[in-house]
């Protein structure tokens, strides 16, 4: 009975005191960066007017994403598209149900907190010969009823069950995140289809009409060539342009087919399905005020970045996990239920039975199963580490990659406008010295190619624009966290997990601790006392492991609580 106290007393204390070992996961610190590009940036981009898409657009530092920015290109069209896509893209309801799937899974993991209670019901009908056991007569043939309920309970004394669910809860992050992204892609795809169908579409139309003017061309030079005014050489290279000219038109039509089909598929339709909506440039307006947000809030806004740093988290679980394993376990077992001889016996007096048992189960030799375990949880958080740095910079190229595609791409409009310009003038004084004889057809030949190829390239430089727009909505982390569906997600991080609040349900704070724990003395140092180290940085001292991933230069901290202290 005073071994079985004290069993119960050091349960309880573990419980209380809460220790849980392995690594406590704390939120990477933001990189020390104060802007995207080494370049400064413009107050706004140049302005080249007459041109679809020629505005200015200026820089606002320091401000946020809308939730729904593509309202920003002023197209009902687009906006009741990208309202159909969200509701029935197969991508985006993939993504749900894994949500879904996740947060179940995180309920499933919550019942490792409380006991299993079952019920059970048995009969037997038995006999035995009591010869075996010394006596003189057979015991005659009995039936023996059985009913009865076992509690198992396993104390969590070192922290497994709540390590498993702080890494289950990690991954719904993931998903939800994931979700987020997802959304934002899908926008962003929807509306970068929807402005390569406007250029396409304004392609095909710069086309036909040069299509146009080269067969009045073609007739009024085969009327010359009858009338013997020109050479015949005019006309049959007057008839390669005219051929060169069609030839492009079939090719632009596919990729406004494929644009097409794309869409619908976005939207969650068959190609013969298709969409009501038709877009050209006209129809879109640039936004003129461009949100920049600060760097140190890139990582707070990313999905993508969101979804890395919660992917190190579960890492970090991971090794508090396998670390547990390696540590006693405490199960507890009580029974209580009746034996009788007659079913409606059961519960009478006197047939009662009742049992509790209290064990502990503590590793011994698993052929180094155990230690290696962890040694690769401990490999794999440095690769979700790796992967999440990789992410952060990835993130911040697209930023200063869109930032600088607006400038040079508005600098690119305002010359394909210039050149537009100069060729058209260029081509009616070729006509005019043309019919005055005063050049030769090949001049004239030269200057509709140019006004043409001109024609084309200020059409895609205007779409280019809108795309560069979409471009830095999306890297920007498409202001998802101002969404009213998503108002209550806020990006204030927990100080014990660094999710943002309403992303944790209401236990977290309480299952995950603020302080980390170092593994017994008696434990292998190697296996035990190494926290997950993310690189590049200075390895920690076995003794002194960090409580957050190293990612940015920063010096190691060490944050951790001894176990050992609970049971000194």
């Amino acid at each position: 009975m005073r071994l079985a106290a004290r069993l119960a007393t050091f349960a309880i204390a573990g419980l209380v005191a809460g220790c849980a070992v392995g690594p406590d996961f704390q939120r990477p610190p933001s990189p020390n960066i104060q802007t995207y590009e080494k370049q400064k940036l413009p107050a706004k981009t140049v302005a080249t007017s007459g041109v679809p898409g020629g505005a200015a657009q200026s820089f606002a530092r320091g401000t946020e994403v809308p939730a729904a920015w593509w309202e920003s290109f002023g197209s009902q069209p687009l906006d009741r598209l990208i309202a159909a896509s969200f509701k029935a893209n197969p991508d985006l309801k993939a993504e749900e149900a894994a949500l879904r799937a996740a947060h179940e899974d995180v309920l499933a993991g919550n019942g490792a907190l409380y006991p299993s209670v079952d019920a059970g019901a048995s009969v037997t009908r038995e006999k035995e010969n009591s010869i075996a056991f010394g006596g003189s007569n057979n015991i005659p043939a009995f039936t023996l009823y059985n009913a009865h309920v076992t509690v198992s309970y396993a104390a969590d004394v070192f922290g497994l069950a709540r390590r498993t669910i702080e890494e289950l809860r990690a991954q719904e992050d993931v998903q939800r995140f994931q979700l987020e992204a997802a959304r934002i892609s899908l926008a962003a795809n929807v509306a970068t289809a929807a402005i390569a169908e406007a250029s396409l579409r304004g392609q095909i139309a710069a086309t036909q009409s040069i299509v146009k003017n080269e067969h009045d061309q073609l007739a009024l030079l085969q009327k010359q060539f009858t009338f013997g005014g020109i050479a015949q050489s005019a006309v049959l290279a007057q008839e390669t342009t005219l051929a060169e000219a069609e030839a492009t038109l079939p090719g632009l039509e596919k990729q406004l087919a494929i644009t097409r089909h794309q869409l619908a598929a976005l939207a969650g339709r068959f190609p013969s399905e298709g969409t009501d909506a038709k877009f050209e440039l006209a129809s879109l307006t640039l936004p003129r005020e461009l949100p920049v947000s600060l760097p140190s809030r890139l990582i707070e806004q990313r999905p993508d970045v969101r979804a890395a740093e919660a992917a190190l988290h579960a890492a970090s679980a991971a090794v508090g996990v396998a670390t547990a394993n390696m540590f006693p376990q405490f199960p507890l077992t009580a029974d209580l239920g009746s034996d009788a001889g007659k079913l409606g016996n059961l519960f009478a007096s006197g047939t009662g039975i009742w049992s509790l048992i209290g064990g502990i189960t503590q590793p011994l030799f698993e052929g180094g199963r155990l230690r290696h375990e962890r040694k690769a949880a401990v490999a794999s958080f440095d690769q979700a580490a790796a992967q999440y740095r990789k992410t952060v910079l990835a993130a911040f190229q697209n930023v200063a990659d869109t930032l600088r595609a607006l400038q040079l791409d508005a600098e690119t409009l305002k010359a394909d406008a210039d050149a537009e310009q100069a060729a058209g003038g260029s081509l009616k004084l070729a006509e005019a010295q043309y019919k005055d004889g005063a050049v030769s057809y090949l001049a004239l030949l030269s200057a509709e190619q140019a006004e043409q190829q001109a024609r084309l390239a200020l059409v895609q430089a205007e779409a280019a624009r809108y795309a560069d727009t979409v471009a830095l909505f999306q890297a920007l982390g498409g202001g998802w966290w101002n969404r009213p569906a998503a108002s209550n997600a806020s990006t204030a991080a927990s100080p014990a997990s660094g999710a943002p609040a309403s992303l944790l349900h209401k236990d977290d704070a309480k299952d995950i601790k603020k302080n980390g724990a170092d593994a017994p003395a008696k434990a292998d140092k190697t296996d035990l006392d190494t926290a997950p180290r993310a690189v590049p940085a200075t390895p920690a001292p076995e003794a002194s492991p960090p409580a957050a991933p190293i990612l940015w230069g920063d010096k190691p901290t060490n944050a951790a609580r001894d176990c050992r202290r609970i049971f000194a």
